[in-house]
């Protein structure tokens, strides 16, 4: 990866240099040192990804039996809705506990590539680094199902209303084997709460990874060092899909929905955000990049189709007043 880092400082403004980055995102494997760390995490995050988006890509709503359950509230109905809900409440528990894992194993990737030399760790660290991205795009992925899925609330409201009535599932059992109404009902309306909190946000992964990201500079004070490795992925990305025209439509959307989760991540994580005149990232190119996504002959119906949005919505500093306005005019336009 060389001294990318330090071409980094020849700016102007919103239109910075994109350095050429020796690093190889499509393609990058663990050394040695990193593999214990890269296979532990990409257990726990990277391997369950593909069911967890299968489960949002087949999601079947319960809502019509909730609303027949709701409309004539008799045994049978709510049975029956009760019964529905259930499997959609696993799921969701699957993701809030995923969301749990991304929040524990998140700092121990941002230790090993945000402390110290950065550049030195981004070229020692190439496995970690594209663990990093792989686990940024399933955030985008999961998001964006996710937001296609608007019932998935309201099938959990009804799930919370029958446990405020005295249901619960019944999975919870003492020692002995007899199940506990009242800890049943303390655990599974606890939980509840929390799962409701997570699926309550539009993009419930993102928030998480920037919760997790700014609690983890605020802790260690690396706000710089973060920044330079989200800077480092994004270059990365972006030169990986404009510098190869011939490569396949999923690994061109890869590069493009990571490029934008890294420059979503910047906006929040910099005090002065990522469409300052002083940010190191190109705004105007990525969103050309962007414009661009049919030369990479990605299926329109790809969650990619969603980059603009996702800029433009998940941003904290686009609309500052310090922003550039031909940089908000044209990602608000775009």
């Amino acid at each position: 990866m060389g001294q990318f880092l330090s071409n980094l400082n020849i700016r102007n403004g919103t239109d910075a240099m994109v350095p050429d980055v020796a690093f190889d995102i499509e393609n990058a494997t663990p050394n040695d040192e990193e593999l214990f760390l890269y296979n532990q995490i990409s257990s726990m995050l990277v391997q369950p990804a593909p069911e967890l988006l299968n489960q949002l890509k087949n999601y079947q709503s319960a809502s019509d039996l909730i609303r027949a359950a709701i409309a004539s509230p008799t045994p049978e109905h709510e049975n029956r809705a009760w019964e529905a809900v259930l499997p959609i409440v696993d799921k969701l528990r699957d993701f809030y506990e995923y969301a749990a894992e991304l929040e524990d194993c998140l700092p121990q990737l941002l230790s090993m590539l945000c402390s110290g030399d950065v550049n030195k760790n981004l070229e020692k660290y190439q496995g970690l680094t594209k663990l990093l991205a792989e686990i940024l795009d399933f955030v985008f992925e999961f998001d964006y199902l996710k937001m296609r899925n608007a019932s998935l609330q309201n099938d959990f409201s009804y799930y919370r209303r029958m446990l405020q009535r005295g249901r619960y599932s019944n999975k919870n059992t003492d020692d002995d084997g007899q199940a506990s109404d009242l800890r049943n009902a303390m655990i599974e309306d606890e939980q509840a709460n929390r799962i409701s909190l997570f699926i309550a946000y539009p993009t419930p992964m993102l928030k998480c990874v920037i919760d997790t990201t700014a609690n983890y500079v605020l802790k260690h004070s690396v706000q710089k060092s973060v920044c330079d490795c989200l800077t480092a992925i994004w270059a990365s990305c972006f030169l990986a899909v404009s510098k190869k025209r011939n490569q396949r439509p999923e690994t061109a959307a890869f590069c493009l929905k990571v490029m934008v989760v890294s420059i979503i991540l910047y906006d929040h994580i910099d005090p002065h955000g990522a469409f300052s005149k002083s940010s190191p990232i190109n705004i105007k190119n990525s969103v050309k990049l962007i414009q661009a996504i049919n030369v990479f002959n990605i299926p329109q119906n790809s969650s990619a189709s969603n980059l603009m949005p996702a800029l433009r919505y998940n941003s904290k500093h686009l609309n500052d007043d310090s922003t550039p306005k031909g940089v908000k005019n044209l990602v608000m336009a775009t």
